[in-house]
């Protein structure tokens, strides 16, 4: 019935209704009048005014038939489906004044879900009214009115909680949870996410609630299906057509339950919606957002304990990353990290932090590419983590997963230098933690987290070479398998023979023996775990990583000639080189002297600690009288933390070559050696690979240690029983050392004459070897194999000649042709009577050698590279020399002062002055055989001389070179030329005149 005076907007919106007594046969489609419901939206279309009113009216509605229904209302809750209907209808076909509607709808929104959230039907039309909110919506009004921004997260609250609602009966379940999860898409997909950087993170904890939990509950393979049903279909089921269009051609989604009678939905299809929008959303975000959503996700996983679910979490991880933009990918794994690095601190390790790591693996394992990532400090963050959890417990159960995380980082190399960069991090902090332990560690477990933290760091360095060689094959396999039909997987090798037999060098830099270096001091830890696990990492980088160049054997260990690679020109390049020192024949120095310390030390690691093992201890006295050594292996705890407190490059040099000069050259009838029988073994192991690997510098730098280790082994005076096996281990090891080298050089003599030597000694256990090593893991720390105790030596052991051996060796025409060396040029570098292992260090830190003036000219190199830098007419290369400067102002300034000689040779004699130009920063030995870095020593070319009073016409001269007094015949009183041709300017006698642009009237 028609009231006097009711408004219009008021009257169209009544005409909408069927009458009272219809309401309750208006379902169960529940739909305004149409002739009637058009005439309102065009009403409200035509006048943008009046829109504000309609919602308020309809809001007056909605809030009047919810009160109602709610107490039961049947005739209530049919008018409330109507008026939301027409909510909808008014926002479709307002779209332009969305903004002046959106109060009104989600206040109608937020009240509806508020009062009658438990029915379904009224749930399902009011996120029909919300999605038909978010398409049209440009986002601009969220966090300006804070009414609207208030109701819009209370309706997020709610659809959230429809989206992982929990029921007994799993199809109300199912229902519940795809009507929530509709409006979320939704949600996902519009502007009022993505405008608000301030609401972005609430809006996504509130939505990751939603999205997880159903994914939760469902099995890894379900997801999987689910998923290639996605990237079949992109096209949601539930979702008609959305944002596939611009704004105002948009369709808004129309959400329906699910019809009676039919089979329900099941759990599948809630995950396969849960899907869509979680990649919907990732592939929206840019990194801060993508870093908020793996944010939301943890929190939502403490939430509901589902860290326990490794499997999906770290499937949700590499799908996380692989839906995530290309560019914004590197911000998914470095929020997992710093979520780790939140609790690494926790007593305990938890569920949360295996999980985390093992999701840190997934990433980084994956094929999905993860550009712009910053491996540097992702793995600086993961050794602090590591080093953390080795302060609070050397034994911490997750060691292991943080090994793995640091290995995995070698899977994804995107540029050259990228494995020796992290390499170079490992081993810097690997050297720290060598010299001065772990810092915060317990002083009862001091020791323990020291080499604990060594064997970690060490571990995930083989780990993450191990890791780039794999995925330099893999890359190599899938050129392969793009080029030829029947690949092969090529083996990680510095370089690789395609299928078309080309030569196909390594995408990824080799870590340099200069930076491996500095690790070789673990050759001698006190601790055997470490020096097992160093052993079988120095087999490793000797037989795959350390740069051979022509130095090399074939795959069977023998060292055959290559007449195409190896011609006289690149043989005298490697033989000189290989005498007068590169990084990799200075590393083999290093390795010698520490592997004979090994052998022949009483005392091994920096501060005189004794190993660990039990027959290691029982053999603590010094070896020799030597008050260094002595003083070395006795110093106090007070000495040692002393030394702990200063980890410098000079203080750690000094501390190894107190070391190095400890080993003996000749041992003593009661010698005790702190190796072990196994150690023994390991050395073997390393030696072998090295010689196989490395046949010609390994020749010329591991010879002479050879035969000194052997005139060590002869004792001479009285038998001592006790010192015998060691005798024997060091002759074993020297007889097997010699007969790889008879095997790598094809010298049958030398092969004869060590297998009789070894076959002279008393019978016993053959030296241990290697363990299996299985790469990018933390194994149990390796227990040291003593002397065998049944092992009886009642006689002096046989010597091995060395003499002949040497003569045997030289006289091999292999090893004539790889070194380019006459047999008395080999006997005379090859013999080890002087050789000490304190001397090899020496050697290995000698960075300027000979090799750069073989020439005579004495000459810098900077003046050598100058030539090829800098073309010879441009004037900027006679700076280089002091003898070519040109004259300027500083030069007339001393002239008048009678100090000309000092800034220009040209115009006097030379005067003391200081060069850096022949000058290298270095570490050498001083006079007293210490180590320390080299300081720039002034040079000066003549004594100092007084000044004096400018003589007759110097001045003049000066004004003369300068062009600026008075000119020569011929014109050339100046010394320095502009380098580039002077503009040239045409003046005139006349000028012309100048014509105003414009007459004055």
């Amino acid at each position: 019935m028609h009231i006097p005076f009711t408004p219009n907007h008021v009257q169209l919106v009544s005409a909408c209704y069927p009458p009272t007594a219809a309401l309750l046969t208006a379902g169960p489609e529940y739909s305004p009048n149409s002739q009637e419901l058009s005439r309102l939206t065009y009403y409200a279309a035509n006048r943008p005014g009046k829109i504000g009113k309609l919602g308020a009216e309809l809001e007056k509605r909605v809030r009047a038939d919810c009160r109602k229904a709610a107490a039961g209302n049947t005739r209530a809750r049919a008018s409330l489906l109507i008026t939301l209907a027409i909510i909808k209808a008014i926002a479709t076909e307002c779209r332009r004044d969305m903004a002046v509607l959106s109060p009104a709808l989600l206040a109608s929104v937020n009240v509806t879900l508020s009062t009658l959230s438990a029915d379904l039907e009224i749930a399902a039309r009011a996120a029909t009214v919300f999605t038909a909110w978010t398409t049209y919506t440009d986002g601009l009004i969220i966090g300006v009115d804070l009414k609207v921004t208030e109701d819009y997260m209370s309706c997020l609250q709610h659809f959230s909680r429809l989206g992982h609602l929990e029921h007994n009966d799993h199809e109300t379940r199912n229902r519940t949870r795809l009507v929530g999860l509709a409006a979320l898409v939704g949600v996902v997909n519009s502007e009022a996410l993505y405008h608000s950087m301030t609401y972005f993170q609430p809006q996504v904890s509130v939505i990751m609630r939603a999205l997880l939990v159903p994914f939760l509950q469902v099995d890894v393979p379900v997801l999987d299906h689910e998923l290639a049903d996605i990237k079949e279909q992109p096209n949601s089921p539930i979702l008609d057509e959305f944002r596939s269009r611009p704004m105002l051609e948009r369709r808004a989604a129309s959400i329906h339950l699910h019809i009676d009678g039919d089979q329900g939905p099941s759990s599948g299809v809630v995950a396969n919606t849960a899907l869509r929008a979680t990649s919907s959303l990732l592939g929206h975000t840019n990194g801060h957002q993508a870093s908020a959503v793996v944010k939301a996700s943890i929190e939502t996983l403490d939430e509901s304990q589902g860290w326990e679910q490794v499997e999906h979490c770290r499937w949700l991880a590499e799908k996380a990353a692989e839906w995530t933009q290309y560019q914004y990918r590197y911000a998914i794994p470095t929020r997992l990290v710093e979520c780790l690095a939140e609790g690494q601190d926790a007593a305990q390790p938890t569920a949360r932090h295996t999980t985390l790591a093992a999701m840190i693996t997934t990433v980084f394992t994956s094929s999905t590419p993860l550009v712009n990532l910053s491996t540097s400090d992702i793995i600086s963050s993961l050794i602090s983590i590591t080093l953390r959890r080795v302060t609070v417990s050397p034994g911490d159960s997750l060691l292991p997963a943080l090994v793995e995380c640091i290995s995995s980082l070698g899977t994804h190399v995107y540029y050259a230098d990228q494995i020796q960069d992290l390499a170079g991090e490992l081993i810097s902090r690997l050297v720290i933690v060598e010299a001065s332990g772990v810092p915060g560690a317990g002083k009862g477990s001091r020791e323990h987290a020291r080499t604990q933290a060594v064997r970690c760091l060490l571990a995930g360095l083989l780990g993450l070479i191990h890791a780039a060689d794999l995925h330099d094959a893999g890359k190599d396999a899938d050129d392969d398998k793009r080029c030829s039909t029947s690949p092969t997987l090529p083996a990680p090798a510095e370089q690789r023979t395609s299928h078309e037999g080309q030569i196909r060098p390594s995408r990824r830099t080799k870590v340099t023996p200069e930076v491996w270096q500095d690790t070789v001091s673990l050759v001698c830890d006190h601790e055997y775990a470490v020096r097992a696990d160093y052993a079988k990492a120095l087999v490793e980088y000797i037989e795959n990583e350390i740069p051979k160049f022509a130095d090399k054997s074939d795959a069977d260990g023998v060292r055959r000639p290559r007449p195409l690679a190896d011609g006289p020109t690149q043989q005298s390049n490697t033989l000189k080189t290989m005498l007068y020192g590169d990084t990799t024949t200075r590393f083999l120095h290093a390795l010698h002297a520490h592997l004979y310390a090994l052998a022949t030390c009483s005392k091994l690691g920096f501060h005189g600690g004794s190993s660990t093992s039990t027959s290691s201890s029982e053999r603590t006295t010094p070896t020799n009288g030597d008050d260094s050594s002595a003083r070395g292996g006795g110093e106090s705890s007070a000495n040692e933390r002393r030394s702990v407190n200063f980890p410098s490059r000079s203080r750690r040099t000094s501390l190894v070559s107190r070391m190095l000069r400890g080993a003996p050259s000749r041992l003593l009838p009661s010698a005790h050696i702190a190796a072990d029988f196994s150690d023994f073994g390991n050395i073997l192991a390393v030696m072998t690979a090295l010689h196989e690997q490395l046949p010609v510098r390994g020749l010329l730098t591991g010879i002479p240690m050879l035969i000194a280790l052997e005139n060590a082994s002869r004792v001479q005076g009285s038998f001592d029983a006790s010192t015998a096996p060691v005798l024997r281990s060091i002759k074993e090891l020297v007889a097997r050392t010699w007969l790889v080298l008879g095997k790598v050089w094809q010298a049958s003599t030398v092969t004869e004459i060590a297998q009789q030597a070894l076959s002279a000694l008393p019978t016993a256990a053959p030296l241990p070897s290697l363990p299996d090593w299985q790469f990018g893991t933390l194994q149990p720390p390796q227990q040291s194999i003593p002397f065998p105790a049944d092992l009886q030596i009642t006689a002096p052991l046989p010597d091995i000649d060395n003499d002949a051996l040497l003569d045997a060796l030289t006289a091999c025409q292999s090893v004539q042709d790889a070194t380019g060396l006459g047999q008395s040029d080999l006997l005379r570098r090859l013999n080890g009577h002087e050789w000490s292992a304190d001397g090899a260090f020496k050697d290995s830190m000698e960075t300027k050698t000979r090799f750069d003036s073989l020439a005579g000219d004495g000459l810098s190199p900077l003046f050598k590279v100058a030539p090829a830098l800098m073309h010879a007419e441009n004037m900027s290369m006679h700076s280089l020399a002091r003898s070519g400067r040109g004259v300027g102002v500083t030069d007339l300034r001393e002239a008048l002062e009678g100090r000309s000689s000092m800034s220009n040779p040209n115009l006097a004699g030379r005067v003391p002055s200081i060069s850096t130009l022949d000058h290298t920063s270095s570490v050498f030995p001083d006079q007293q055989g210490q180590h320390g870095f080299s300081k720039l020593a002034p040079t000066r070319s003549r004594p100092q001389q007084p000044l004096r009073k400018p003589r007759p016409g110097e001045v003049r001269d000066v004004l003369n070179k300068l062009g600026i007094g008075k000119q020569n015949g011929n014109g050339n009183s100046a010394v320095l030329k502009s380098s580039f041709p002077a503009i040239q300017k045409t003046t005139s006698k006349n000028p012309p005149a100048f014509t105003p642009p414009y007459t004055a009237s």
